[in-house]
């Protein structure tokens, strides 16, 4: 069983922010999958995300690696995914809460990107709490949908597979 954490803020005010990707591609998967796994979005803020993580982990007696985290990243553009795994936060503090809470690097991730064509903005903290603009909207559309297809592939066929398939 794996638990997909699809991070970002709770609340109304941040459901259509950059840093709430993870967790509207949970809820687009939460309409695909027939799998036997665990959705979960937040319900703390991005910052204490490794507590919610390890307390539901504990709760379902899983390790580690039944873990899988989807999150936006700065680092790649709109519209682009990749599959990741034992890797550093790269700065992004949900999953730096995360790592410091359960004491290792050691899940898999969906990096969802969100980094304007404009490059990457001087203000990170201020841009991941903004709306995406009407353009990068139908493309932040077509990524949720793309990367809850990658999950699906990854709990049918596997990491490898799936890295195969949406890392080019």
């Amino acid at each position: 069983m794996f638990i997909i954490f699809g991070l970002g803020n709770p609340g109304k005010k941040y459901k259509k922010t950059r840093h709430n990707v993870g967790a509207l591609a949970v809820e687009e998967l939460d309409s695909l999958t027939k799998e036997k796994v665990i959705l979960q979005k937040p319900d703390s803020f991005m910052n204490l995300s490794g507590r919610t993580v390890k307390k539901l982990l504990k709760s379902r007696k899983l390790k580690n690696q039944n873990l899988v985290v989807v999150h936006d990243d700065i680092d790649l553009p709109v519209g682009q995914i990749r599959i990741a795994k034992n890797r550093g936060s790269a700065g992004h503090k949900g999953v730096e809460s995360i790592i410091r809470e359960l004491g290792t690097k050691n899940f898999i991730r969906f990096r969802i990107g969100i980094k304007p064509e404009s490059g990457k903005p001087k203000n990170p903290e201020k841009f991941v709490l903004q709306n995406f603009s009407k353009k990068e909207e139908e493309t932040v559309k077509k990524v949720i949908k793309k990367t809850a297809e990658a999950i699906e592939l990854f709990l049918k066929k596997g990491l490898e597979k799936a890295m195969n398939e949406f890392n080019n």
